[in-house]
């Protein structure tokens, strides 16, 4: 599928934004005053404004509020329902520390609970596609909770707890394409299916359906070179997990966390381009591009 801009800024920044503030809500670090205002607006503005970078992709970004009606057949819809309560939550929990200096135990775990589901809605809105068949796997949603609660650990400073996520992480990242690089072929998925003619025996694109390209085609037909697949895959393991688990075993000081972090940011950007522009659509089948 083609890697949109700004769906990528969404997949990786709201991911770190509610995994922070999923740590946040939990107690992991219990900042108050200043200070707490401080990790708050950080955790928003990483959750916000991904959320705001997905409404670019949309066709009608000014109808985006109709998705929250669609909330018992769209995973989006819930995704927009999710994310509004857990925000309300976290606001009521960081306002108890930023004014009272009070934590608020129950509203926290509440609100650290909804921002997990926020990315797990998220994560759903592409497992749930039998178009894609790369997608549709349990790795989707394990992978991307893995990488909020890893990228919100590293944010929040839990050196352990981000060491431990990051290794899983990447350990299950590199599962996961192994895993999903034969998933379309073993779908059973071809040009017999796609077009509904395989009773007739075997089908080939004897001409292009059109003679110029269209939405279909711009939007999920993506082709990437496999060599090229497997360097940017080497880079992505490199960034993402491997450079920022050494970076946290070595004696900590601020310049190295700060590292590990862009280091980790890179990668994740990294890894959802791969994410899309590797999703074979089954749509692909219909113009002979698979």
């Amino acid at each position: 599928m083609h890697p949109a801009t700004s769906v990528i800024i969404f997949n990786t920044f709201s991911g770190l934004g509610f995994g922070l503030l999923f740590w946040l809500g939990f107690g992991a670090l219990v900042p108050t005053g200043l200070s707490a205002f401080i990790w708050f607006t950080i955790a928003y503005l990483l959750a916000v404004g991904g959320l705001i970078a997905s409404t670019f992709h949309l066709g009608h970004p000014e109808r985006a509020i109709k998705a929250f009606s669609q909330w018992k057949t769209s995973w989006l819809s819930r995704e927009g329902i999710c994310a509004v309560f857990a925000l309300i939550v976290m606001a009521i929990y960081g306002a108890g520390l930023v004014f009272a200096e009070t934590r608020l135990a129950l509203v926290g775990i509440v609100g650290g609970i909804a921002s997990l589901g926020v990315v797990f809605t998220t994560s759903m809105i592409y497992t749930q596609m039998a178009t894609v068949p790369r997608w549709q796997h349990w790795t989707t949603p394990a992978m991307y909770l893995l990488l909020s609660l890893a990228g919100g650990a590293l944010l929040s400073g839990q050196i352990r707890n981000a060491t431990i996520l990051l290794i899983a992480g990447g350990i299950l990242q590199i599962f996961a394409w192994a895993s999903g690089d034969g998933r379309f072929k073993a779908s059973g998925t071809n040009m017999e299916t796609a077009t509904g003619l395989g009773h007739i025996g075997k089908v080939r694109a004897f001409e292009p359906p059109h003679t110029g390209t269209n939405y279909l085609m711009h939007e999920f037909i993506h082709q990437v070179g496999r060599k090229h697949a497997q360097q940017l895959r080497i880079i992505t393991i490199g960034l993402a997990f491997v450079l920022p688990v050494v970076l946290l075993l070595l004696p900590f000081n601020h310049t190295l966390a700060a590292l590990a972090v862009l280091s980790h940011v890179a990668g994740v950007l990294t890894l959802r381009w791969l994410f899309f522009a590797q999703a074979e659509h089954v749509v692909g089948l219909y113009y002979g591009k698979r």
